[in-house]
């Protein structure tokens, strides 16, 4: 069977509701191959859509300003796009309405609805999808020889950090450390770890064995 090479690309990641086989039931996620800026959009507009240069930054400045100078107000903005409100929080746990005071409420961000319009002109169904062969989660931490070869691709100097071995192991932060903070301790450890500013740098004290078929 052909192997499908177009369509939007995702990526499985695990729930925390595990299935009937007591796995975790799995979500999709879009891979964004590429992120498009203010810069990004006022370029494409005076391309091709017959804007002047700037046109678009100015527009969004002043809708950012408006929009906000309303929001601070209590109110509810509509667009094209969606409709934005403030969103509140209500402080402690009440169940007397009378009791709850103006004090115990405070802002709590942004509230964005998409417009219907919004969501139908951006799907991107028609496209269709092709999945991204990555692991699922940081089950590849459970692999010997994919995280000696991840950590070895990461230490080619001699030392990693964990946004280092983050980038070859594809693991999650929290698990990134854990994994090497495993790899310094016992009696014959094989990293050592120290901090030099806000990073952690992983010194590998002896070869790393390959591990056996």
């Amino acid at each position: 069977m052909p192997r499908k090479t177009d369509g939007i690309l995702f990526e499985l990641q695990p729930r925390p509701t595990k299935g009937d086989d007591g796995k975790p039931l799995l979500y999709a996620e879009p891979v964004i191959e590429r992120k498009y800026d203010l810069d990004d959009i006022d370029d494409f507009c005076a391309q091709y859509r017959h804007t002047s240069r700037g046109e678009m930054k100015r527009l969004f400045d002043l809708l950012g300003e408006v929009t906000t100078m309303w929001l601070s107000e209590g109110c509810r903005v509509e667009t094209p796009f969606g409709s934005f409100a403030p969103r509140l929080k209500l402080l402690g746990d009440h169940t007397d309405p009378d009791k709850v005071l103006g004090r115990d409420v405070i802002y709590n961000g942004v509230e964005f609805i998409p417009s219907r319009q919004f969501v139908n002109d951006a799907d991107c169904s028609l496209q269709g999808f092709r999945r991204m062969k990555t692991c699922v989660g940081n089950s590849q931490m459970y692999d010997p020889k994919a995280m000696e070869e991840a950590l070895r691709q990461s230490c080619r100097n001699g030392y990693t950090t964990i946004s280092t071995f983050m980038m070859f192991s594809h693991l999650k932060r929290k698990s990134a450390k854990a994994f090497l903070d495993s790899l310094c301790v016992g009696e014959k450890p094989l990293l050592r770890c120290y901090r030099e500013g806000r990073a952690w740098h992983y010194v590998v004290l002896r070869t790393i064995t390959p591990v056996k078929k």
